[in-house]
């Protein structure tokens, strides 16, 4: 049976019978290994680990199914030659080449293998020394939950800019309509205003017509009344002119 590929050096694959009982070792392991760096740190050197129940925690088994079957493959735990390290960096430059990954920028696949390939140098020194292997066992994850943290970090980014677009469409569009009621009301208001000044020059024209009918009219009545008080000067006169 073909078990999936990897940098790591992995021993023979063989089927897993019971799922359940190894998912409980693995979370005793874990447990195991905080006694232990915890009596590390109280006692210095003193402190004692199983190199395979070590090898274990920190590259744990890898399981898959095939045909409705569950296998599972431990870590090896042959130490590693030189050969086997110039190995594994012809073996890491072409697998980086035959999958296409990216000589720089971001590229999940250039990390995938770098990841791989940073557990199998895990893997080596664990077993030439297991205290190095812990501590590369904890750079590791610290440098996995670092990027954890900037890829939601990314994701959260990600998320606010969509929301923000998306309000910022949504008020452009409020403002377009808000706009475009405006320029209605604008466009009423200029046809208003173009009514209110025609009737005013219409009446303003009224008025002027009408100024100027009362003011001939008045000339007219002042001119007749001018004209009677001629003739009534004249009467008068020739009255006086004829008395004895």
């Amino acid at each position: 049976m073909n078990a999936p590929e990897s940098l790591v050096k992995f021993n023979t694959p063989f089927e897993k019978i019971n799922v359940n009982e190894e998912g409980v070792q693995m979370k005793d392991n874990q447990e195991i290994l905080k006694e232990y760096l915890k009596d590390a740190s109280a006692a210095g050197s003193d402190a004692n680990l199983d190199l395979d129940t070590l090898l274990n925690i920190i590259l744990p088994p890898r399981e898959w199914v095939n045909e409705c079957r569950t296998y599972i493959q431990y870590v090896s735990h042959t130490p590693a030659s030189r050969e086997d390290v110039i190995n594994l960096q012809k073996l890491l430059d072409e697998r980086l080449s035959a999958r296409q990954a990216k000589e720089s920028g971001i590229c999940p696949i250039r990390e995938e293998l770098y990841a791989e390939c940073f557990d199998e140098i895990i893997r080596q020194v664990t077993i030439d020394c297991p205290e190095r292997g812990i501590l590369l066992m904890r750079t590791r994850d610290e440098i996995k939950m670092t990027i954890a943290a900037y890829q939601t970090l990314y994701k959260s980014a990600v998320a606010f800019g969509m929301r923000k677009q998306t309000q910022a469409e949504k008020g452009k569009k409020e403002l377009r309509e808000k706009m475009e009621s405006l320029q209605a009301r604008k466009a009423d208001l200029e046809k208003t205003k173009g009514d209110l000044i025609a009737k005013k020059r219409t009446i303003e024209k009224r008025i002027d017509e009408q100024r100027g009918f009362e003011k001939n009219k008045r000339k007219a009545e002042i001119d007749f009344l001018e004209y009677q008080n001629q003739h009534l000067k004249q009467f008068f006169q020739a009255i006086d002119s004829n008395k004895p």
